[in-house]
């Protein structure tokens, strides 16, 4: 359903329930699976082909080149005062991931006087992204290019009641329509769990130890210049590990929301940096 995001005071029980919830799950990360299973991945893998295949369609039509978000007056006056239109589509049925959890979520904003071309140069200089999207990307760096198609390594830090640092790694490419109408796609290769960053003693976690925060992240751009900006689109899809039975209540909502507020940080942020 359409969502005008609005923030909301946190209450302390639910804050000091998650929290319990959240330290249970980093203490013992060994009492549940570290790893995705084979049915996990290819649940994921052939949702993934079907949103990759809507996307595919979209972006062979300038009418339907973005997801339709109840376009109308009222939403174009929201977006034009700077609101971000958040949709959660993860599925409630039709999944099979019996030791996953699966995340789609969808954000569209518009960027008074941005250009498309101001985009694709954007989220082509890797050596800006930890500027860009401070604080949540540390470092980042271009691996390879062949025929528009890039590699990168980005180091993240995602701070939401604990910290959690990874090195992460993504195929990404780019496309265009039109010079109005352009994409961009990127689906990760390579997540690792770091544990002392920044220290004589940092290192990757192994397989065994990870606690299963991010699986799998693939991230989905669709922008469309008009009307005297840039309308852009992110969808976020990614796989993270099942929550144990019983901790539901207490872990699911900072679970859930993880991946909304990096969607929202990762919108704002490249709307904020186009706009100067």
């Amino acid at each position: 359903m359409l969502q005008f995001m609005k923030r909301q005071p946190i209450p302390i029980s639910r804050t000091l329930s998650g929290l319990c919830g959240l330290l249970i799950l980093v203490a013992a990360p060994g009492c549940l699976a570290a790893e995705p299973t084979a049915a996990d991945i290819s649940g994921f893998t052939a949702y993934i082909g079907a949103v990759e295949s809507r996307l595919d369609r979209q972006h062979r039509s300038q009418n339907f080149f973005l997801a339709a978000v109840a376009w109308g007056p009222q939403t174009e006056t929201r977006l034009r005062q700077g609101d971000l239109i958040v949709e959660r589509l993860t599925p409630t049925s039709g999944t099979d991931l019996p030791g996953a959890l699966l995340h789609h979520w969808r954000a569209t904003a518009f960027a008074p006087g941005a250009t498309a071309a101001d985009f694709d140069r954007l989220m082509r200089d890797f050596s800006d992204w930890p500027q860009t999207f401070s604080p949540q990307v540390v470092q980042a760096k271009l691996i390879a290019q062949n025929d528009g198609r890039l590699q990168a390594s980005m180091r993240v830090r995602q701070k939401h009641v604990i910290t959690v640092v990874m090195d992460t790694a993504y195929d990404i490419s780019f496309g265009q329509l039109d010079p109005q109408h352009g994409y961009s796609i990127s689906r990760s290769t390579h997540i690792s769990e770091i544990a002392a960053p920044g220290t004589a003693s940092e290192r990757a976690l192994n397989s065994s130890e990870e606690h299963g925060f991010l699986w799998r992240q693939n991230t989905y751009w669709s922008y469309e210049q008009r009307d005297g900006g840039l309308y852009l689109q992110i969808e976020s899809v990614s796989l993270t590990r099942s929550i144990p039975t019983g901790l539901g209540w207490a872990v699911r909502p900072f679970v859930d929301s993880v991946p909304r507020e990096s969607l929202e940080f990762t919108l704002r942020s490249v709307t904020n940096a186009i706009r100067k």
